[in-house]
């Protein structure tokens, strides 16, 4: 048990500085200077301004430096502080990712319910229904999310006004980009759920739950449901992962502040602290969701918890 935990230890750590090195290095190679940016460029303000900026950037150090500098603080936490915010890196994401998390945490709810509505109706039965559905789930894997959200920013805000077109005011100003956001993973989750439901159907732990009186809706629910969520677990959390980055168009094509829109203006202004602090977020988000994925398998699956050391 000890062992597994310094080897987690190590794995996050690990990942954490790959990533913030990765990135550290892609922001040194896009060409523009982060001051002249900020500053709106070299004939906006003078020679000493510029030079106070550089300075209390740190950006006048060596880039070994700098690097030795930014990890140092990264691992007590500290991220630097924005240059375009003038805030603490940790504050502006945290504000930034509150409004995020309900995004990503609704929309993966709806998918999943979505999802398993769909497969129990659906696996092993009523062909032609379940084509259709196919063909829907398809349809929607192969529609870009963007695409996807302006269809229905046109028809409900545009044209029936039920919705507000963009913003973050209130419960309304969510239903679209959730649902925008969800049909993809309720789609290609749909499909791994039915798939697995198929197969443990065909087991013959199937025939006898079925000759012991067990109801069709019962079997499905309480038996096979369990053995077609393995896969499905494994899926779901890297959807959760990719829900975030997807985010980051959602929020752009309907207005909304949060991770994705502080992203696109880190970027674009060179804001390497800012960018640096997301990418750290991102990853240890993704080991996070990665280590409650394992801890799903020996809940769902009680052979797996005699394996484990």
């Amino acid at each position: 048990m000890v062992y597994t935990a310094i080897k987690r230890l190590l794995t996050i750590l690990a990942v954490l500085w790959g990533a913030a090195t990765l990135t550290f290095i892609a922001l040194k190679l896009i060409p523009g200077d982060p001051v002249s940016i900020l500053s709106g460029g070299a004939n906006v303000v003078d020679d000493a301004f510029r030079a106070q900026l550089t300075h209390e950037f740190g950006l006048d150090q060596p880039l070994w430096l700098q690097y030795l500098h930014y990890i140092g603080h990264a691992l007590v936490g500290n991220f630097g502080q924005s240059y375009q915010y003038r805030q603490p890196v940790v504050d502006v994401i945290v504000d930034a990712l509150k409004q995020t998390l309900v995004l990503a945490v609704s929309a993966l709810v709806l998918a999943l319910a979505l999802a398993v509505l769909n497969a129990l109706a659906t696996a092993g039965r009523w062909r032609y229904l379940r084509a259709f559905f196919a063909g829907f789930e398809l349809c929607l894997l192969s529609t870009p999310v963007y695409w996807l959200g302006i269809i229905l920013l046109s028809v409900f805000s545009f044209q029936m006004h039920w919705f507000p077109v963009m913003g973050n005011d209130g419960w309304r100003s969510l239903v679209l980009p959730v649902i925008t956001l969800s049909l993809p993973l309720a789609a290609i989750l749909s499909q791994i759920l039915r798939d697995g439901l198929e197969e443990a159907l065909s087991q013959p732990f199937a025939l006898t739950v079925r000759s012991r009186g067990a109801g069709e809706t019962r079997l499905r629910v309480r038996h096979a449901l369990r053995h077609a969520s393995l896969a499905a677990s494994t899926l779901t959390g890297t959807m959760l992962a990719n829900v975030l980055s997807g985010s980051i168009l959602t929020e752009t094509v309907f207005g909304r502040a949060g991770i994705g829109k502080i992203t696109l203006q880190a970027i674009a202004s060179r804001d390497m602290p800012l960018v640096l602090g997301i990418v750290m977020l991102s990853a240890l988000l993704f080991v996070i969701i990665n280590l409650l994925v394992d801890a799903a398998y020996l809940v769902v699956d009680p052979r797996l918890r005699k394996r484990t050391p």
